[in-house]
């Protein structure tokens, strides 16, 4: 099995990256391997709202001059996912929601790709804004149907140089427990496949208020 991670800070070895690397040190302990993928420094434009992607249907963005399609075959091809950003303005870091709002599209909207795959959200953050960002990171995993490990508090962890946030005993405790229920849970789901039958996927139902 296989888990991607994608850090969302600018900074290639943040604490955004450390609070990734001891997820996936506890991933690479029960032996599934693992990719950090830097996002944050790269230049991704947002979804521009063409609808390309559900006209075409070959889980592809229109926009095809940066990774963004790359990325989304990798995750495709992941057992489990982790989004990890810094909290920019209590919100998600720009880069990063760019390519989340642009590759969940496309996942969305091109048979559902990601559902049933394990998922999980990671935040670091100096002081203030990390439950907004955990929150606003778990809307992604939540609408694409998957499935979702638990810590013992949320993930979120504390710092403000590069690797300060190792100095955060709890937020590392954080980190490594989700690690360990992430791994956990996708041999869960693995152990379950051909035993116990999925839930049919059922068709979106998409409906307004204005009559």
């Amino acid at each position: 099995m296989k888990v991607v991670a994608f850090n969302g800070s600018p900074n290639q070895e943040g604490n955004t990256y450390h609070a990734l690397k001891i997820v996936a040190d506890e991933l690479n302990k029960a032996e599934i391997e693992t990719e950090i993928i830097q996002v944050g420094n790269k230049v991704i434009r947002g979804c521009i709202a063409c609808n390309q992607c559900v006209k075409n249907q070959d889980e592809k963005c229109a926009i095809a001059n940066d990774p963004v399609n790359e990325w989304i075959q990798k995750m495709k091809e992941a057992d489990g996912i982790i989004l990890g950003s810094p909290v920019h303005y209590s919100a998600i870091a720009g880069t990063m929601k760019s390519f989340l709002d642009r590759a969940f599209y496309v996942t969305s909207f091109n048979g559902m790709m990601l559902r049933h795959k394990v998922g999980a959200p990671v935040v670091a953050v100096r002081r203030s804004g990390g439950l907004p960002t955990f929150n606003q990171l778990n809307n992604y995993i939540n609408y694409s149907e998957m499935v979702m490990p638990t810590s013992n508090y949320w993930n979120v962890i504390h710092g403000t140089r590069p690797g300060e946030a190792l100095e955060d005993e709890e937020g590392v405790q954080i980190m490594r427990i989700l690690g360990k229920n992430m791994a956990w849970l996708m041999k869960l789901v693995e152990s379950g496949k051909g035993k116990v039958q999925a839930p049919e996927r059922e068709a979106k139902e998409f409906m307004n208020f204005i009559r």
